[in-house]
């Protein structure tokens, strides 16, 4: 049976201080605990952003949010509810949360999604994906209910030490620069061949406001470099190292032009050993299910799968 809800009250952020980051951090690991899950929250990457803008009171239907990312559901001084929105550029922003177990089935997560949705239209996203655990039950049924239509999946994975210590680690003399603002527009030029990201045209967005620009990035914990042989650009990644702990691969991709040639392995290879030159103790990426070519690669440089993550669309 559920707690009875007695003084209820939600705060609005468009950014997390110390202390909010670890009331949501408790809450997801009591709620990992207690139903095997995982959950993609981005809570150390929201950290980084130092903005300051707070709200304290009861939602209503006709509420209107602007950059408000964090929607947090109180019950006195206990956080019983968390949703996040997270964007991290193109046209799609992302919501993932959580209801503590003792106060689900009382329309926690109903009111917060509410809010996140409006928050999400008054920002005019192009779409906006609910991310869920395949292994959640309950999640997946409520988005069911709530009409949300499954787009794909990615699987999370970590590298095995063991694994990874019983490879050839060619790298190809490839190098690494470290990308500036400058480079936005080949950044986004890639983004759109590797991911299918595209600018806003309806709304009249240029590049530059497609994407979080790299020096904005860095300052997230996150750096952008475009890889070369020599002078010429064959492909890009995204390095991230959250607490000093985990070390995060995102967005690696080789230009059409410069495939086959083992280039895809040699910045993978790059990438760890730079992520560990920075001490990372464990190291995680993403990769879509169907993308069974990367997939590959991941496992035979030693990588392992650890939790699949789909995402659904609210229509």
């Amino acid at each position: 049976m559920s707690k009875t809800i007695n003084d209820p009250w939600i705060k609005l952020k468009n950014s997390l201080n110390q202390e909010e980051y670890e009331l949501i951090h408790a809450l997801e690991m009591l709620c990992v605990l207690e139903d095997q899950v995982a959950f993609k929250l981005e809570l150390d990457y929201k950290l980084m952003d130092k903005g300051n803008s707070t709200d304290k009171g009861n939602s209503t239907d006709k509420v209107c949010l602007r950059n408000i990312n964090d929607f947090m559901y109180f019950d006195g001084e206990q956080l019983i509810g968390y949703i996040g929105i997270c964007y991290f550029g193109g046209a799609a922003m992302e919501i993932n949360g959580m209801v503590h177990p003792d106060y689900r089935r009382q329309g926690i997560f109903s009111k917060l999604l509410k809010l996140a949705i409006s928050e999400c239209k008054g920002r005019n996203a192009g779409s906006i994906l609910a991310l869920c655990d395949n292994k959640s039950v309950s999640g997946l049924r409520f988005l069911d209910r709530a009409g949300a239509v499954y787009q794909s999946s990615e699987f999370e994975m970590y590298l095995n030490q063991e694994a990874y210590e019983k490879i050839q680690k060619q790298t190809h003399d490839i190098i690494f620069r470290k990308a500036t603002n400058e480079d936005v527009s080949e950044i986004t030029r890639q983004d759109q061949i590797y991911f299918g990201d595209d600018t806003d045209e309806e709304n009249g967005d240029d590049v530059e406001n497609g994407i979080i620009l790299p020096e904005d990035e860095e300052k997230r914990g996150n750096i952008v470099y475009l890889v070369q042989i020599e002078d010429e650009v064959i492909g890009k990644v995204k390095l991230e190292l959250i607490n000093g702990i985990t070390g995060g691969i995102y967005g690696l991709g080789v230009l059409p032009e410069h495939r086959s040639k083992g280039y895809g392995r040699a910045i993978l290879l790059k990438s760890i050993e730079k992520l560990k030159e920075a001490k990372a103790a464990e190291i995680m990426l993403q990769v879509a299910t169907e993308n069974s070519k990367a997939l590959n690669l991941y496992q035979s440089c030693g990588f392992q799968e650890t939790s699949r993550m789909d995402y659904f669309e609210i229509k």
